[in-house]
């Protein structure tokens, strides 16, 4: 069974990978309800629903980001596994919220439902890569892959005829990596970003077959939490108020989004790849050298 100790603030993207793991693997009977959320002041209260606003609004210009957004500020100021507690429920209504803003369904699910499962997939296979080598720079390695696509963006080298050509074939090789890079590095978005651009999504398609992927990924975290977590009804209660902050800021980013043309959200979108493996080097040189 996985041992690593659970820190309680700075990067807690594998953190939260932990807690979860534990949460899965831990035997019945053996479950230890956390306390509740009282013990939090009114200023780390007013700190929790800035945070939403700010992660939710982010959610809806581009479409994903709320949980590397809200998990590491929530977590600055409360312990890691309130943070994911904290993050859920409002996660997954931004990511609905998303989902039924962007226009109509039927065509992005006829297209890309399989990609959630491939996912799941390749998330089954990274937690156990990650159980057997929990050592590997697996963040390492997803920052290199992206750097590489975005320099070979820079020379105009990522129009890819053979991908649209085959894209039920690479989008069974791309959503089983990114489901790998979730159970391995807690970051699932950056190889599906690369696969729908690849195809020349338009914006509206693109944000829903990404959030089609994080809404399975988050109900099968909250399935988790919930069996196995400790985690009582009350605390997901809650959470609620949290939830419709950031459900009213993620309508205000859509807005913003529906401004923009096509090309302009997806230099959006290359910038927010090129911050995550930024925030993927900095996650790897603290657990490697300040761990």
């Amino acid at each position: 069974m996985l041992t690593r100790r659970l820190p309680s603030f700075n990067f807690p993207a594998a953190s939260a990978a932990d807690y979860l793991l534990n949460c899965a693997l831990a035997p019945p009977g053996k479950t230890t309800f956390m306390p509740g959320f009282e013990s939090l002041s009114l200023g780390v209260l007013l700190w929790v629903a800035v945070v939403m606003a700010l992660a939710g609004f982010v959610q809806g210009a581009l479409g994903l980001g709320f949980p590397i957004v809200a998990t590491p500020l929530i977590a600055l100021t409360t312990d890691m596994r309130s943070a994911v507690i904290l993050v859920l429920l409002p996660c997954l209504a931004t990511v609905t919220a998303n989902i039924v803003k962007s226009g109509s369904l039927r065509q992005v699910l006829a297209e890309f439902w399989m990609m959630p499962f491939f996912m799941l997939l390749g998330a089954a296979i990274g937690t156990r890569l990650f159980i057997a080598a929990p050592q590997f720079p697996y963040s390492l390695l997803l920052a290199a892959m992206i750097f590489a696509y975005l320099n070979l963006d820079r020379f105009g080298r990522t129009d890819w005829p053979l991908m649209r050509r085959w894209k039920k074939l690479f989008g069974a090789l791309f959503g089983t990596a990114a489901g790998m890079s979730e159970g391995t590095a807690n970051v699932a978005a950056p190889l599906l970003i690369i696969y729908y651009l690849g195809l020349g999504l338009t914006p509206a398609a693109l944000v829903q077959a990404l959030n089609i992927c994080f809404f399975m990924g988050k109900t099968t975290q909250f399935a988790i939490l919930a069996s196995a977590g400790g985690v009582s009804l009350t605390q997901w209660l809650v959470t609620l108020p949290l939830a419709v902050v950031a459900t009213i800021t993620v309508l205000h980013g859509v807005r913003i989004r529906s401004r923009i043309d096509a090309p302009t959200y997806r230099q959006w979108l290359k910038r927010a790849l090129f911050i995550m493996a930024l925030i993927l080097l900095v996650q790897y040189a603290h657990a490697k050298w300040f761990a």
